[in-house]
C-alpha cells in the first residue's frame, strides 16, 4: 500500500507573487528525492505538499527529511470530508498509539480547517473528536500543553490524520536562490556554510583546492564523502578540485611567512574569480568565523575580499566553533571532517601568523607572484566530479582544460 506525507512548508507562504514559482521547485525536489524508492505521486493542495509513495515508510521519511523549504511533515492517512469517518479514524489512530506505548496517559487533538465547506469549525471538530477518543480511552485525559499524544487533523481537499510530526530542514527550496561556488576544505565549517547556503535556495558548486603531494588522496576522499552528504540535501553535485601545488609551492618561496595564509586565501579568490562566470555563479560562499583563526579576523577578510570582485557570503561569521560543530554533527559531515587528513589550508599555518594585515603589506608580500598564470595553470590541471548520495561518478572525473570550463553551465 502506498504512504502518504503531508509536508508543511513556512516562509513560502510569504511569497506573493512569486510563490507559484517556490512552489513548483519544491514540489520538483521533493519528487526528485523519493523518485528512485518506487513509484510516487506529488502534488500541492491547500497549502500543503502531498506525497504518494510505493516504498518503505522509514525510508521514504529519511529522505523527506533532507528536503530544503519542508518546515515538518508526517505519515498521514487520508479520509473524506466527513465526521463520522474523521472520527472513527482518529480513534483508530489513538488505539494504535495507545497499544504501541501504554505509558501515554494525556493527548489533544488539533484540528486544521482548510476547507471551509466542512460543517464544523477548527475548535468544534477537535471537541468533537476528542470526546469520542476519551469515550473509546478513558484512561485518557485531555491537556493543552505538551499532551503525550496530539492528534492533528488537517481539513483540505481530504481529512489527512496523523499522530506523528517530523522536523524538516526549514528554508527555501534549493534551486531558488541562485548559483554560488562553495569553497569545502574538508574541515568542520566549510560544509556546514554550504549546507546553510543551500538552505536558502542557493545552488551550491563545491570549489576544493587540493595539494598533492603536500596533501594526501585522502584528504580529496574526505571531501568527496563530505559532499556526498551534502548531495543527500541538493542532489547531485559538481565538485571542483583545483590543482592548488604550484600556487603552493610558490606562495612558500616567494612570501614571507606571516602572511602566507593571507595570501593563500587571496589565491583561492581569484581562482574562484575566474571559475564563477563560467558557471553562472554570482557568489563565494566560505566557512569563516569571526576571529576563530587568524586568517578570520575583519583586517584578514578585508584583505581577502579585495582580491575577489564577487560577493562572499559567510554563513557561520558569528556562530562559535560548538554550534557549528553541533549542526555538523545535526547535518551528518562532523565525523567525516575529523577524519587526520591534512589539507592545504591547514597543512602550512606559520607558527606567527599576522592578525592584522593591511591591504597594502599584503600585496606587496606577494608582488613577486605571477598570479595570472599561476591562476591559468591550476585551472587547467583540475578537475571536476559529479558527487551523488552514493558517491562520486567515475566517468565524470577527470582534467578539465580552461577552455571547456568556459562552456561548462
Amino acid at each position: 500500500m502506498p504512504s502518504t506525507f503531508l509536508l508543511r512548508y513556512g516562509e513560502i507562504a510569504l511569497k506573493g507573487q512569486n510563490q507559484g514559482f517556490f512552489l513548483e521547485t519544491l514540489a520538483r525536489n521533493v519528487a526528485r528525492a523519493v523518485e528512485d524508492l518506487g513509484p510516487s505521486e506529488v502534488r500541492l493542495a491547500f497549502g500543503r505538499v502531498l506525497v504518494s509513495v510505493e516504498a518503505d515508510p522509514e525510508a521514504a521519511a529519511g529522505r523527506l527529511r533532507k528536503v530544503f523549504g519542508v518546515v515538518s511533515f508526517s505519515r498521514v492517512r487520508d479520509v473524506s470530508l466527513d465526521l463520522g469517518t474523521v472520527t472513527s479514524e482518529a480513534v483508530a489512530l489513538a488505539e494504535e498509539a495507545v497499544t504501541r506505548q501504554p505509558e501515554i496517559v494525556t493527548f489533544k487533538v488539533d484540528t486544521r480547517r482548510a476547507e471551509k465547506r466542512f460543517p464544523l469549525t477548527s475548535m468544534e471538530t477537535s471537541s468533537e473528536v476528542g470526546r469520542a477518543i476519551h469515550e473509546r480511552l478513558p484512561q485518557l485525559r485531555a491537556r493543552m500543553r505538551d499532551p503525550d499524544l496530539l492528534v492533528r487533523i488537517e481539513l483540505r481537499d481530504r481529512a489527512y490524520l496523523s499522530t506523528k510530526t517530523i522536523p524538516g530542514p526549514g528554508g527555501l527550496p534549493y534551486g531558488t536562490g541562485g548559483r554560488a561556488l562553495a569553497l569545502v576544505s574538508g574541515g568542520i565549517d566549510s560544509p556546514v556554510a554550504a549546507w546553510y547556503a543551500a538552505r536558502r535556495g542557493v545552488v551550491i558548486i563545491p570549489v576544493h583546492f587540493h595539494s598533492f603531494p603536500f596533501t594526501s588522496e585522502r584528504s580529496k576522499e574526505k571531501v568527496v564523502d563530505l559532499c556526498r552528504v551534502l548531495a543527500q540535501s541538493t542532489g547531485p553535485l559538481d565538485l571542483w578540485v583545483v590543482h592548488f601545488t604550484e600556487i603552493q609551492r610558490a606562495i612558500q618561496t616567494q612570501v614571507k611567512d606571516a602572511l602566507r595564509v593571507v595570501v593563500m586565501r587571496r589565491m583561492m579568490m581569484r581562482v574562484c574569480d575566474r571559475l564563477a562566470p563560467r558557471l553562472g555563479a554570482l557568489a563565494l560562499v566560505t566557512g569563516e568565523s569571526l576571529g576563530q583563526v587568524a586568517s578570520q579576523t575583519l583586517e584578514s577578510i578585508a584583505a581577502i575580499n579585495a582580491a575577489t570582485t564577487l560577493p562572499v557570503l559567510r554563513p557561520l561569521i558569528g556562530a562559535d566553533k560548538t554550534e557549528i560543530m553541533a549542526q555538523a554533527e545535526a547535518i551528518g559531515t562532523y565525523a567525516i571532517s575529523i577524519r587526520p587528513h591534512e589539507d592545504c589550508c591547514s597543512l602550512f599555518v606559520p607558527a606567527h601568523p599576522r592578525t592584522q594585515p593591511s591591504l597594502d603589506e599584503t600585496q606587496r608580500a606577494e608582488a613577486a607572484l605571477d598570479t595570472d598564470a599561476l591562476v591559468r595553470d591550476a585551472l587547467a590541471r583540475s578537475e571536476r566530479l559529479r558527487i551523488t548520495r552514493s558517491g562520486a561518478d567515475p566517468a565524470a572525473i577527470g582534467p578539465v582544460s580552461d577552455r571547456r570550463a568556459e562552456g561548462t553551465r
